[in-house]
């Protein structure tokens, strides 16, 4: 899977880490890209529950990859993640308290800009009011903040 992220993350590269950190691990793209902003190449954006407000920002960036992250049920297990094409949150059965903000955020994008975009999707436990990560969350986060932080260094 790391592999395959790298192989895509070419080019310039905005990274909107998406989620509401007042929902325990619905806030797992916001937390990830506040780890990661300043310590990759990368251009990243803690976009919490509005992207709407960051897309003209990305269309005037003109990245050649956007790199979208969000906590969103797809029946995997707590923790797992998984990386999906644009065209896969329309297809496959994913639930996300921002569902339908990522595809409007992608159908945008794409009538503006020639970008690769893809999904960095983390299989949430805990979607409570509160501000405490699941273990099973948290321990995925830091790896995956270790990894952008290896492979994306500035």
């Amino acid at each position: 899977m790391f592999d395959h992220l790298k192989e895509r993350l070419r080019g310039k590269v905005v990274i909107m880490g998406m989620g509401n950190i007042m929902r325990s691990d619905d806030g797992a793209g916001s937390i990830l890209a506040g780890r990661i902003k300043d310590k990759v190449r990368f251009i990243v954006w803690d976009v919490e529950v509005s992207p709407e407000n960051y897309l003209g920002k990305v269309v005037k960036e003109a990245p050649d990859t956007v790199l979208l992250i969000d906590a969103a049920d797809f029946g995997g297990k707590p923790g797992e993640f998984s990386l999906l094409e644009a065209g896969d949150i329309q297809s496959v059965n994913v639930f996300s308290t921002h569902n339908s903000s990522i595809s409007l955020v992608i159908n945008y994008l794409q009538s503006e800009i020639k970008a690769d975009i893809i999904v960095l999707i983390i299989q949430p436990k805990l979607l409570a009011f509160g501000d405490e990560l699941s273990q099973e969350v948290s321990q995925t986060l830091a790896k995956l903040e270790s990894w952008f932080c290896g492979a994306g260094k500035k």
